[in-house]
């Protein structure tokens, strides 16, 4: 009989060779621009979303390929995360200032207040409305989730909500490097805009890595503080959700007991982790490229899988109010972040 462990491990393996599959397509096509116009138009990484994205919309995987790709999705993604925490030193989080980093918890508490009102506005109900709006400001799927419980929001409005954050993650990835570019953003720019704006800390990775090191490290700074806020964000509901007078004035029952796994992702203090280790030189200069180009590896993986992942036809059965409600969210989140920048007068 074989061991549950490896039992479990072995159910990876299909779902690890198909994201392994559209990677090394996705590394291919960008070989093939290298050769044909001596550049990479589009990276690896925007590619291997697409291609897996492609697979997706012709062709549902079987559910024994499932464990191996939300594994690539998920989990290689997060290791992905912990690894350029050593690419990162105090020195780069004080060069940001103080100013940036008040200022993303404010672009965050007002996206909230500006996403949860056009959720209102447009007739959803409270729950949904608050899951688009943390969804939106903090950090996607993961606030989704970690607020549903909170606030006991139904099953069929967390489903949808991650659905169509799902879908539109992806394009904010695929789109926003064209922005960047139209508006001829610096490395520092561009990276704080991906932080600022960009739903997941992994598509952050995604999102500024094709743009360079200093985009990359930027964006993931930034991005961190949103997800710290998760935390703020889930108490504040779960006190006023207990007390019966949630942001609409709706009563709910009294919310569960929070884990600090909930508020504060595992990644992320490994993250912070690795940031302390670089700053204190615990890690080998010569490690430091390898951790990077494993890094880069791992977030293709994880980005095939994500396109594998990502079905496009979730959004057209979740409504016409939800999809408004989620797009004009996201518009009113770039337009914040956009001022944040001005208004710091960035490199």
């Amino acid at each position: 009989m074989i061991p549950v462990r490896l039992s479990g491990a072995l159910s990876l393996i299909p779902g690890l060779v198909a994201c392994v599959a559209v990677a090394l397509a996705a590394v291919a096509v960008q070989t093939l621009e290298l050769r044909l116009f001596g550049r990479g138009w589009i990276d690896a990484i925007v590619l291997a979303i697409l291609i897996g994205a492609a697979i997706r919309s012709v062709w549902t995987p079987p559910a024994g390929l499932r464990p191996g790709v939300e594994f690539s999705g998920r989990t290689l993604l997060e290791i992905a995360v912990v690894l350029l925490g050593a690419s990162v030193s105090a020195a780069t989080v004080i060069a940001i200032g103080p100013g940036l980093l008040a200022g993303t918890a404010a672009v965050v508490v007002l996206a909230l207040a500006v996403s949860y009102g056009v959720g209102r506005l447009l007739r959803l109900p409270h729950r949904m409305a608050v899951l688009i709006a943390c969804g939106n400001a903090v950090c996607g799927n993961s606030a989704i989730a970690a607020v549903a419980p909170v606030i006991d929001a139904d099953a069929r409005d967390v489903s949808a909500a991650i659905a169509f954050t799902a879908v539109l993650g992806v394009a904010v990835v695929l789109l926003l490097p064209l922005l960047g570019a139209a508006l001829q953003m610096t490395d520092v720019r561009y990276g704080v805009l991906a932080g600022l704006t960009v739903y997941a800390v992994p598509q952050v990775l995604a999102a500024t890595m094709p743009v360079g090191a200093v985009a990359t490290q930027a964006g993931t700074l930034v991005k961190l503080v949103r997800v710290l806020m998760l935390g703020p964000v889930c108490l504040f509901l779960a006190v006023t959700t207990a007390l019966g007078r949630g942001p609409a004035g709706e009563a709910a029952a009294a919310p569960p007991r929070l884990r600090l796994g909930q508020l504060v992702p595992w990644f992320i203090i490994g993250f912070l982790l690795m940031m302390g280790a670089r700053s204190l030189d615990l890690i080998p200069a010569a490690a430091l490229p390898l951790m990077g180009e494993t890094a880069k590896v791992l977030t293709v993986l994880s980005m095939a899988a994500l396109g594998l992942s990502t079905d496009a036809r979730a959004v057209a059965r979740s409504g016409v109010r939800i999809a408004a409600v989620v797009i004009l969210s996201l518009l009113a989140l770039l337009a914040l972040a956009l001022g944040l920048i001005g208004l710091l007068a960035l490199i």
